[in-house]
């Protein structure tokens, strides 16, 4: 998936995660609004252990953009929607403006 599109967002949680739950549609609904280019791929850290070790994701939840296969944010833990955005945006502009 990395290498076929030019930006991937990767949203790493688990189902016992509330703060996950929580968070993910609200990620789903900021990127569809503002950042469409970008495909988003959640990914169940319980179901997949071994892409989540392959990306280093040991804490949930945990976002990591790609942009031309190459990793280019990592925000874990504790992530607000409007830091977020505003990483988002400077990364997006500069990708595909």
């Amino acid at each position: 998936m990395i290498s076929e599109n030019r930006g991937v967002l990767f949203y790493f949680s688990t189902a016992s995660c509330s703060v996950g739950e929580a968070l993910e549609p609200k990620v789903k609904r900021l990127l569809s609004e503002k950042f469409p280019r970008l495909i988003y791929c959640f990914i169940d850290m319980n179901a997949s252990p071994e892409i989540s070790a392959r990306h280093q994701v040991f804490v949930e939840p945990t976002i990591l953009l790609f942009l031309d296969g190459k990793e280019s944010m990592r925000k874990s833990r504790h992530i607000g929607l409007i830091e977020l955005e505003h990483a988002l945006s400077r990364i997006y502009s500069l990708a595909f403006e």
